[in-house]
């Protein structure tokens, strides 16, 4: 089956013969490489979880009314190429007879097939790097195996619960659905913020709503403009992120940043400042409609991934709780 993010990944073939500067740029200062967490940190800010942190979140449980960030799985799900999935069902032993013992027990058993970076999905900070250096300055020849990394893997990233924030881009910029290419910039962020009368503080995991996952959606799909290119995270909105301190940063969209990117922005040059210059992780293709419907702002907001040994990425289903 022929990805929707086929076109995606050609363009960013011809973007990276174009982006030599600007890499060249984030090469020059290495001071990134060196983590304000110690050497030996492998969790960036996930350092920042408390549970004064949590705490705090859970006093903003008023309704207790729970909303679920994920998106359904299936062969169909976004996908960025070659990515895919598919899921086998057997009943193991069972053919031909009528199951285990006097009482017939009859069991199905499930296969996964597929990529752990589909759909709802967490970036670790093992995934991104720059020119094979990644967070904390671990050369990818050291810890990136084919078995599994050996540091930075997804199961050392502790359960995130924090204060969650909504930042609603479709009201800010007066569209349903935002532009493709539109990047948040620093002001941009900060403008949504006051309008809706929240803040973003450190420790923070921040979300942002574009509208993008209507083009999934029966009525107005259209997964080849969905899959090649998207709004988000500019760089300057990054950098100011980064700043206060949160701990994540997601979207409803399948790569969190401004695609074309930006001029004088490098390829994915948001996720390298994200995961490997300051450890902050990466939520993607986040469900963030029903909280815009409910006008929610602040959130308490739970993730507890699977910890699969030495993995870059993880299907997820983050909670909102308000």
């Amino acid at each position: 089956m022929k990805s929707i993010f086929e076109p995606a990944v050609a363009g960013l073939m011809a973007c990276t013969l174009m982006a030599g500067a600007a890499l060249a740029e984030s090469h020059g200062d290495m001071a990134w490489t060196e983590s304000k967490y110690g050497p030996d940190d492998e969790i960036g800010a996930a350092n920042l979880l408390t549970p004064e942190r949590a705490k705090m979140a859970a006093d903003l449980v008023t309704e207790g009314k729970v909303y679920s960030l994920g998106l359904t799985l299936d062969s169909s799900v976004p996908a960025f190429a070659p990515r895919s999935m598919s899921v086998a069902i057997l009943q193991p032993g069972q053919v031909n007879n009528s199951g285990l013992g006097p009482t017939e027990t009859t069991y199905n058993d499930d296969i996964f097939m597929g990529w752990l970076g589909i759909g709802s999905q967490i970036d670790g900070l093992g995934h991104i790097g720059v020119d094979h250096v990644y967070y904390n300055g671990n050369d990818g020849a050291d810890f990136v195996a084919a078995d599994g990394m050996t540091k930075l893997g997804i199961e050392k990233v502790p359960p995130i619960v924090t204060r969650g924030v909504l930042l609603d881009m479709s009201s800010h910029y007066g569209q349903e659905i935002v532009q493709e290419g539109t990047a948040y910039t620093r002001e941009d962020i900060m403008e949504a913020a006051e309008s809706q009368g929240v803040e973003i503080r450190e420790g923070d995991v921040v979300l942002f709503h574009s509208g993008w996952l209507d083009l999934l959606k029966e009525e107005t799909r259209d997964a080849q403009r969905y899959g090649s290119v998207e709004p988000g995270l500019g760089k300057t909105g990054a950098e100011y992120l980064a700043e206060i301190g949160v701990i994540a940063v997601g979207a409803d969209t399948w790569g969190l940043e401004a695609v074309p990117f930006e001029d004088g922005v490098g390829v994915f040059e948001v996720h390298q400042i994200l995961l490997a210059h300051n450890g902050i992780y990466i939520l993607e293709n986040m469900v963030t409609e029903n909280l815009v419907a409910d006008g929610v702002n602040e959130f308490m907001f739970v993730l507890g991934q699977a910890k699969v040994r030495g993995a870059v990425q993880m299907i997820i289903n983050p909670v909102a709780i308000r």
